[in-house]
């Protein structure tokens, strides 16, 4: 038998040698490809952004940052042999801040750096062309929020159990269609309250956010909200103002000049905006931005890639 040739003997002399060679690497070495990942990360760190609130946009909420790992980024570069940018290791790192720490207040819009927006669909009359919305919904790739009227609801539960399976978020828009900012607490909560219930008896979805009929609240609104039902109370960044059936160029038009990263578009299930939102959903596109669901807008998580790649 030849034993210098077999299989287990050969595989012991390789993995001697490479330890030999990790042994003999100078330590200066490693120290110095320490520094030069460090330098990158000096540079190249993305900081996570933390939840604040705004004078304007209110509650605003915070977006996770990219940072080098340097020692995964080392054992990377030990592992491969190789040692230029390619072989960083990304983290992605959440903000200390978040919404839930800045207490009950209205939301209007994502953070700035995030490149998403929601264009959600408030529904409390208008059946005609929500099956037209959501075939374009589909067809366009995209989930997006609708919140749903209780008494609506209650009179067209198939119909919300279609947004519902076609994997649309489902959120809570008030019971009748009131002025929340002319309500006591008892009131409130039984608007909230009973769309809640009827909302997930008929989908199954308890929604955990809350858009004020025709954003008119107080903050005892959003106090109960936020305490009661642990609901976020959203509003809007841009207006399509649908309900008036403007001509669809203008409507377009009216929200190319507001979109942008984090933006909340306001729709209803209307011909305009049936007609319109394919328009509006590649324009969003074309500038790089993703439409997604409202509970995406406002989350930290990051879509891109880290930096480089």
């Amino acid at each position: 038998m030849n034993v210098v040739t077999s299989q287990p003997v050969d595989k012991y002399i390789s993995v001697v040698k490479h330890d030999s060679a990790m042994v003999d690497r100078p330590l200066d070495q490693d120290e110095d490809l320490r520094k030069q990942v460090e330098e990158w990360k000096k540079t190249m760190d993305q900081k996570p952004q933390d939840a604040y609130l705004d004078p304007v946009w209110k509650a605003t909420p915070g977006y996770n940052g990219w940072v080098i790992d340097v020692e995964e980024t080392l054992n990377n570069m030990e592992k491969t042999g190789k040692e230029g940018k390619e072989q960083i290791v990304w983290r992605e790192v959440e903000p200390n801040v978040k919404l839930e720490s800045l207490g009950a207040h209205p939301i209007y819009r994502g953070n700035q750096s995030k490149p998403v927006v929601s264009f959600m669909v408030n529904v409390a009359w208008g059946n005609k062309e929500l099956g037209q919305i959501l075939d374009i919904l589909d067809k366009e790739g995209v989930k997006t929020t609708f919140f749903l009227d209780g008494s609506w609801v209650k009179k067209y539960p198939e119909l919300a159990k279609e947004i519902a399976n076609r994997g649309h978020e489902i959120g809570n828009h008030a019971y009748s269609h009131p002025d929340m900012s002319k309500l006591g607490p008892g009131a409130i909560r039984m608007q909230i309250g009973k769309t809640q219930s009827v909302i997930e008896k008929t989908t199954g979805i308890k929604p955990t956010l809350f858009a004020p009929p025709s954003g008119s609240f107080n903050q005892s609104t959003v106090d109960i909200a936020h305490a009661e039902f642990k609901m976020k109370t959203i509003l809007w960044t841009a207006d399509t103002v649908d309900w008036r059936n403007p001509p669809v160029d203008q409507m377009v038009e009216r929200i190319r000049t507001r979109i942008g990263n984090g933006t909340l578009i306001l729709m209803h299930p209307t011909e305009s905006s049936a007609v319109g939102l394919k328009q509006m959903l590649q324009m969003a596109k074309q500038r790089g931005l993703t439409p997604t669901t409202v509970s995406e807008v406002l989350s930290t998580r990051r879509l891109d890639q880290p930096p480089g790649n």
